[in-house]
């Protein structure tokens, strides 16, 4: 890289080295920074000005991108914390729902089998009141009585009720 004044910009590596060490606080890193550095410099050779430091040129480039590459790693931070933020708000929130349903399962297998069934029914297929009384071969008004009576076990639980009030809706007679 010759040509951008009386210097050579090679001679400046183990001083760019140096600083991008002090700067990175990583070898590896530091190396990086300077290869980068004097590939935006050969990149840019045309806005160098003959007369000035070729040295505080350098220097200046592998600041600016020791500087850039720290702004984009904190807005890259940003965004990942952000992502496993939600994530986790997300787990958590699915292990509630899937808590929930897991009890709201175990107490409707715990119903006896005429609410089960009529429930099922009703809220789960959506036949309407008159359907449920024909499939299973009883009066409408015991059709409401066991629903009602399915509804009011489900609902018992009180950790259930403070956590996620249950509301079980079907069928077609219920609005």
């Amino acid at each position: 890289m010759t040509g951008w004044g009386s210097s050579d910009a090679t001679e400046h590596v183990p001083a760019l080295r140096r600083y991008a060490r002090s700067l990175a606080l990583d070898p590896v890193a530091a190396d990086d920074l300077v290869q980068q550095a004097l590939l935006n410099a050969y990149e840019k050779r045309a806005s160098f000005k003959p007369g000035n430091s070729l040295r505080a040129w350098l220097f200046a480039i592998l600041h600016n991108q020791f500087v850039s590459a720290r702004r984009r790693a904190g807005v890259e931070q940003r965004a990942l914390s952000e992502i496993a933020r939600r994530t986790e708000e997300a787990v958590e929130s699915s292990a509630e729902h899937a808590a929930l349903l897991r009890e709201t399962a175990a107490r409707f297998a715990a119903l006896p089998e005429t609410q089960r069934s009529t429930l099922h029914l009703v809220a789960i297929e959506g036949l309407s009141y008159q359907e449920a009384a024909a499939t299973l071969d009883v009066p409408v008004g015991t059709i409401m009585s066991r629903l009602s009576r399915a509804r009011a076990t489900l609902r018992e639980a009180d950790d259930i009720v403070t956590r996620n009030p249950l509301h079980i809706v079907g069928g077609k007679d219920v609005s």
